[in-house]
């Protein structure tokens, strides 16, 4: 798995490309949350639920079940109601951000792969390029393997969500004057 920097890092450089307005910092938070939230399935070892399980690490918490889940538990009762955004909208996006999360596993060179249709399958996928480092799990991140991950991490992952950001940045503005000048 990337780490949980890179989920939330990602999710929110996505987030950031797509949305135009200003957001307040309660969606950011709540994105890099559905981001990383997948990864909570790492009690399961400490419980003695085997890997492999639908209940285990990558299993149902890393399905587009879970995520559409999510994303509706975050869009229509962790958002206030107060917001302009419609309801629907965040669900959409919080479980596309909850999404994200298994996708970026599935770019990953370890493990036993992500249980992405869950519950409806208990096969484990990968996508067929591999490119970033399985992160370790617990205190063997703060090794040689844990840094060699954070690099792998800021090459595969992090540079193209920065450049996406930055590429959408002038875009973004012209958007947000032409709207500006419309109201």
């Amino acid at each position: 798995m990337p780490t949980i920097f890179t989920h939330a890092a990602v999710a929110a450089g996505l987030g950031r490309v797509l949305h135009v307005r200003p957001l307040p910092a309660r969606f950011w938070w709540l994105t890099a949350l559905c981001a990383i939230l997948p990864d909570f399935d790492a009690i399961t070892f400490r419980l003695g639920i085997p890997y492999e399980s639908m209940w285990g690490h990558r299993g149902f918490t890393h399905s587009l079940v879970f995520a559409l889940l999510i994303g509706l538990l975050m869009g229509y009762a962790a958002w206030p109601r107060t917001r302009p955004e419609p309801r629907w909208a965040l669900a959409v996006w919080f479980a596309v951000a909850t999404a994200s999360h298994p996708l970026l596993d599935m770019l990953t060179n370890g493990g036993l792969g992500v249980a992405l249709l869950a519950p409806f399958s208990s096969e484990r996928y990968f996508l067929p390029w591999r490119p970033v480092r399985v992160s370790p799990i617990g205190a063997g991140f703060f090794s040689m393997r844990g840094v060699a991950t954070l690099l792998s991490e800021l090459l595969w992952l992090w540079l193209p969500t920065l450049v996406a950001v930055l590429l959408t940045g002038p875009l973004r503005s012209r958007r947000v004057a032409k709207d500006t000048t419309r109201a």
